[in-house]
């Protein structure tokens, strides 16, 4: 990851799915709550609130960056956007039912908490999903679904006949053959096509994707799951909850391994909480969790079965000075991402983001103010809870640009060694027009977008720029976000829509 002298990105918009008028009202169900691209980036996964797993895939198939360029190639091009993908609806499917646990007289929601990618095998993809309590692994896999077409003379219903006649090959998975509008396709011409018109014949096959849960991992977590990471090697991953961080094997539903346990044997003592972890990229046996503390902790599993008392820990001892209730409460770390080469380590708390040296743990290299104009207004934002509210952060494949979100649906990316910390700020709003009553940013540069229809608009103008103040509104906020790992497009999520930006 080391500095280059490049210019800051153009920024423009590229899609959106989902979009609503500013008069429609946003379910809670379907508000966004994770979203997730595959390592190739040829699929971005979206859970919400309600339970729910939408995946979209590229229109062209495959990432036309991995198609046609080597890794050489791609290396000697400087992570230029050869070609931005584009992306459409592929399949969904519902992930998790409210549930209620008796013995706890306690209610867990179906909303989705997070989202991961496992190796793909045999053309099937594999994700990770969970709620509060529960982690499933779905299997999707594409199939050829016969479609039919209406039909309007004696000789088009021979040749329907004959050609059916010669597909009766085609199979379905459980080794039955094909349905055709859910009723069993029989041999004969008047079992196939009733007598009433208009009558209709098996045309073509059409591609379309079902899920199946292929594993069900749960009863491992007292506390709400918060994180889910991959190792590198591709079996073991682990999930986080508030105390307790657990190591699993995809394959072994019914067992776990606690390698992080942060319960006190008193309670009244506790004095932080588990707030997110992630594997190392590279080597298997690192992992790294955050805390509500403001500490990072990177740990090697080779050390001890419970590796909570052999950690490395990472803090910033500028802002370990003086401290209140409310500093407290903002120096919470929501979200830790590591690049590709596993060099540093990104988090975002409430007011920043930082980027950390692995080699050094006494100070962030680089320090990105988000909410600093906030700081006079945290009484207010405790009042009214959103002091509380997570932001996660994201980082470019090359390592060199970073993203999160704020208020008003605001998107903050920077560059790391461009000289300067301003970043790019871009709104995601549904209402273009209200833009004009808000005072824009601080040394910032902000695009609006325009013209925004329901399902899907591309615009591919360069962003506006304006210097000035901008005001907060905690009604809306930009949450959750994801970086393509071979390009530079961000797909980040506002409300119930699923916007994406590249440069």
């Amino acid at each position: 990851m080391n500095p280059t002298t490049r210019q800051p990105l153009e920024w423009k918009f590229s899609q959106v799915f989902g979009e609503r008028s500013s008069d429609d009202e946003i379910q809670d169900a379907d508000r966004i709550s994770t979203v997730e691209f595959d390592k190739s980036g040829d699929y971005v996964a979206v859970g919400d609130r309600g339970g729910r797993i939408v995946i979209f895939e590229t229109k062209d198939g495959k990432n036309t960056a991995d198609q046609h360029y080597s890794r050489n190639q791609l290396e000697q091009l400087d992570y230029v956007s050869l070609n931005h993908p584009e992306y459409r609806y592929k399949t969904e499917f519902q992930s998790h039912e409210p549930e209620f646990d008796y013995l706890k007289s306690l209610e867990i929601e179906e909303k989705i908490n997070k989202l991961k990618w496992c190796t793909s095998l045999s053309g099937s993809l594999f994700i990770l999903s969970t709620n509060d309590k529960t982690i499933k692994l779905w299997k999707v896999k594409d199939r050829k679904v016969k479609k039919a077409r209406e039909i309007d003379s004696p000789h088009q219903l021979l040749s329907s006949e004959n050609t059916l006649l010669s597909e009766r090959s085609f199979m379905n998975e459980q080794g039955i053959p094909s349905f055709a509008n859910g009723n069993h396709v029989e041999s004969g011409a008047d079992s196939i096509f009733p007598s009433q018109e208009p009558r209709s014949k098996i045309a073509n096959y059409e591609d379309t994707a079902y899920a199946r849960c292929r594993r069900v991992y749960a009863h491992a977590h007292d506390f709400n799951i918060n994180s889910l990471s991959n190792n590198s090697d591709g079996e073991p991953f682990i999930s986080a909850d508030d105390l307790r961080i657990n190591l699993w094997n995809l394959e072994v539903s019914n067992q776990s391994f606690n390698i992080i346990d942060m319960k006190p044997s008193n309670m009244e003592k506790l004095t932080e909480v588990i707030t997110s972890s992630e594997f190392h990229p590279i080597h298997c046996n690192l992992l790294a969790y955050s805390s509500s503390r403001g500490f990072i902790r990177l740990v090697d599993m080779r050390q001890s079965a419970l590796c909570d008392y052999s950690a490395r820990i990472f803090q910033d001892e500028e802002c370990h000075g003086s401290r209140s209730f409310l500093t407290e409460i903002v120096a919470s770390i929501t979200d830790i991402k590591f690049p590709v080469d596993g060099r540093h380590i990104l988090s975002r708390d409430y007011m920043n983001l930082k980027l950390w040296d692995m080699h050094m743990d006494s100070s962030p290299v680089a320090t990105f103010k988000i909410h600093e104009h906030l700081r006079p207004k945290l009484c207010d934002l405790y009042n009214n809870d959103s002091i509380f509210d997570k932001f996660e952060c994201c980082l470019s494949g090359d390592g060199l640009h970073f993203a999160t979100g704020s208020y008003s649906n605001l998107l903050r990316i920077f560059f790391h060694g461009g000289g300067s910390d301003e970043g790019d700020t871009i709104e995601a709003s549904k209402d273009p027009n209200s833009i004009k009553n808000r005072k824009p940013l601080p040394r910032a540069r902000r695009s609006s977008l325009s013209n925004l229809t329901r399902g899907f608009y591309k615009q591919g103008h360069e962003s506006t720029s304006v210097d000035g103040e901008y005001s907060l509104n905690s009604s809306s906020k930009l949450q959750h976000l994801a970086w393509h790992p071979c390009t530079y497009l961000i797909a980040c999520a506002s409300g119930n829509s699923l916007c994406f930006y590249h440069a």
